[in-house]
C-alpha cells in the first residue's frame, strides 16, 4: 500500500508523534503553540482519519483515552511530499531546483553533497549492470 497523502494539519500531528514517539490526542493538541492550537475535537477527528489512512496506529488504551504512534516514517512522508511536488512540474526537478537556488535555500555545499550521492548511485547502477551482463 502506498504511503498516505498527508494534509498540513496531519503533518503537524505527525511531527509531534515523530518527535515524541507516542502520544494521546490531548498531548498532541497541547504540543501546538497556544495561539495556533486547534480544538481538541479537531485534533481527535484528524487523528481518527489518519488512523483510517494507516498513517497512525493505536498502541494502547489508558483509562478512557488511547495512545497513538506514527505508522509512517518521517522519510516516507517527506518522499511522498516531494514526489507530489515533482508531479506538479510533470516530474521535472529543474524548476524546483531553480527556485531553491534563487531563494537561497540551496547552497553550494548542498549541490556538492547531491553530486556525491549521484556519483555513488551511478557507480552502484553500473556495477549491477556489469554483473547482469556477466562482466567482472
Amino acid at each position: 500500500m502506498p504511503d498516505p497523502k498527508l494534509a498540513k494539519l496531519e503533518l503537524r500531528i505527525m511531527e509531534t508523534l515523530w518527535t515524541s514517539g507516542q502520544a494521546s490526542i490531548r498531548e498532541i493538541q497541547e504540543a501546538f503553540p497556544e495561539e495556533e492550537r486547534p480544538a481538541y475535537t479537531t485534533v481527535q477527528t484528524t487523528v481518527y482519519r489518519m488512523e483510517a489512512k494507516k498513517a497512525v496506529r493505536r498502541v494502547k488504551k489508558v483509562g478512557n483515552f488511547h495512545i497513538f504512534e506514527p505508522a509512517v516514517s518521517r522519510t516516507a512522508a517527506q518522499r511522498r511530499l516531494i514526489d507530489d511536488l515533482l508531479a506538479l512540474f510533470g516530474g521535472r526537478s529543474q524548476p524546483v531546483m531553480a527556485h531553491l537556488i534563487e531563494s537561497g535555500k540551496l547552497t553550494l555545499a548542498d549541490v556538492k553533497e547531491a553530486e556525491k550521492t549521484l556519483r555513488k548511485l551511478d557507480n552502484e547502477r553500473n556495477n549491477r549492470i556489469q554483473r547482469k551482463d556477466g562482466k567482472p
